[in-house]
């Protein structure tokens, strides 16, 4: 196909979400040479570098950003439009950009999913799976999934679960061993398994409340992780590696086994739950308008 100024305005989008040229290739399915040579002919075009490039990475100049922000919505509701011309009456297509974090995916994410994928296979979902913080009118992301703590006030919130519990847990052989903490100070004389923050790689203090008072404790241990799946399978290991502190839902069939057991149960902090959220003055698209309805109706189906 020629180069279009359309096209390779596209294809510019495409490299600008993904922040890769070889993942944006994958996606257009086109070759990465023929994906560099199409966004040079529009940086050439339109006199400004969009793009700064290295061996390791990619990053949006100032004019590629304002033009990732303003032309992504409008790109991406065309090419629905075309698609739409092509699909029988009544089906719906198009393509739903979604951030998750880790934490979502068993508890809220996978049965929305697997309806809405029965009910409108025409539609694509592209999942990113990240526990950073994103900015998804940045990134040209229909929507996110994140604790109500972590939402913009500015934003459109769907509630998608009940309020939970973060909780501190450990391997009954590590409690016979070490002994099991009676207050938050005691974490401070026990091997703990950590989270490491994404966004800034510091090491997270745990989190606890009873009434209105809560704890920040610095915890120190021999593993940092950013993965949780990781930290359960530390804080499992032969003889108990340490204590870790879990998002509960995903540890419940753990717990239920007794592989792992709760520590400090009456100083779990609760967070309000997990909200889908999305811009207010964003214009929404079929495909996101239908997607939003399945998670409505998963959700309110929830016990």
């Amino acid at each position: 196909m020629a180069t279009t100024p359309l096209n390779a305005l596209n294809a510019f989008l495409v490299v600008g979400r993904r922040r890769s040229f070889a993942a944006a290739a994958i996606e257009l399915g086109i070759s990465p040479s023929a994906l560099s040579q199409q966004v040079r002919q529009l940086e050439a075009r339109l006199g400004v570098p969009l793009l700064t490039r290295t061996t390791r990475s990619v990053a949006l100049t100032d004019a590629g950003q304002r033009l990732l922000e303003r032309a992504g919505p409008s790109v991406a509701q065309a090419l629905e439009a075309l698609e739409a011309a092509t699909a029988s009456a009544g089906d719906i297509t198009g393509r739903v950009r979604l951030s998750v974090p880790t934490i979502s995916l068993s508890t809220v994410v996978t049965p929305i999913l697997l309806r809405f994928a029965r009910r409108h296979p025409r539609v694509e979902v592209d999942l990113r799976i990240e526990d950073r913080l994103v900015d998804i009118v940045a990134e040209g992301l229909d929507a996110g999934i994140r604790p109500f703590e972590a939402v913009e006030r500015d934003m459109v919130q769907v509630r998608l679960s009940e309020r939970m519990r973060y909780v501190v847990v450990g391997a009954p052989s590590y409690l016979k061993r070490k002994g099991t903490p009676q207050r938050p100070e005691d974490l401070l004389d026990h091997d703990c398994v950590n989270i490491l923050l994404p966004s800034t790689g510091a090491k997270y203090a745990w989190e606890l409340e009873r009434g209105k008072k809560t704890w920040r404790i610095p915890v120190r241990g021999p593993v940092l992780a950013t993965n949780e799946e990781v930290l359960v399978a530390m804080a499992m290991a032969e003889a108990g590696l340490a204590l870790m502190y879990a998002f509960e839902p995903t540890i419940v069939p753990r717990l239920k086994r007794g592989t792992l057991k709760l520590v400090l149960e009456p100083y779990a902090a609760w967070m309000e739950g997990l909200f889908l959220y999305f811009p207010s003055r964003a214009q929404v698209s079929p495909a996101f308008r239908a997607f939003l309805d399945v998670a409505r109706e998963v959700t309110a189906e929830r016990p």
